[in-house]
């Protein structure tokens, strides 16, 4: 694999970003959604996420080729989540095996702590879907649990993995609630 280079996510990357995720949809548990979403609904999200100010990268190779992507967006929908993230990373099939995965996740935890989330969560689809595991387990995540057949895709029942990775001081301190990196839950 060529050399690559990390760096923010544009709207011009939405159809590399799509066919990448339709990939993931169609052959994979990474999502357990079962219809790949159009560019217009990839574009939806992404301005949804950057919207709100959470991070949303790609690495690119040399010849302007988007390899993978990853984001942080909100682990869940309350208020009271509102310092913890899920991560997601999808990568082309091509680019799969080379560490593009590693450097995006890693650049997405940096992002995330430079912005002052404080826990980051892995949903993983499949509990045998070891490259995702292995994964988050070489960047620090723990296993914190497994949802035992809570996804039913391609003729089976799927486990979801969750597992987490403590940001920043974590639980250590309290969040100065003035200073919440995103927008969403801002007054």
């Amino acid at each position: 694999m060529s050399a690559y280079a990390l760096r923010d996510a544009t709207p011009a990357d939405i159809p590399a970003i799509t066919a990448i995720y339709r990939h993931a949809v169609l052959h994979g548990t990474a999502s357990y959604e079962l219809t790949p979403p159009d560019e217009a609904e990839m574009t939806k999200r992404y301005e949804a996420l950057t919207g709100e100010s959470y991070p949303y990268i790609v690495a690119e190779d040399g010849s302007g080729l988007i390899l993978g992507y990853a984001y942080a967006g909100p682990f869940r929908a309350r208020p009271a989540y509102r310092w913890s993230v899920e991560d997601s990373v999808y990568l082309s099939p091509d680019a799969q095996g080379y560490g593009i995965g590693r450097a995006l996740l890693l650049r997405l935890v940096e992002l995330s702590e430079e912005l002052g989330f404080r826990q980051m969560i892995a949903v993983i689809g499949g509990s045998d879907h070891a490259p995702s595991i292995r994964l988050h387990e070489r960047a620090g995540f723990r296993t914190i649990g497994i949802f035992q057949n809570s996804g039913f895709k391609f003729g089976k029942w799927i486990d979801t993995v969750f597992m987490q990775l403590p940001l920043g001081d974590a639980g250590e301190t309290l969040p100065d609630e003035g200073d919440y990196p995103g927008t969403m839950f801002k007054g």
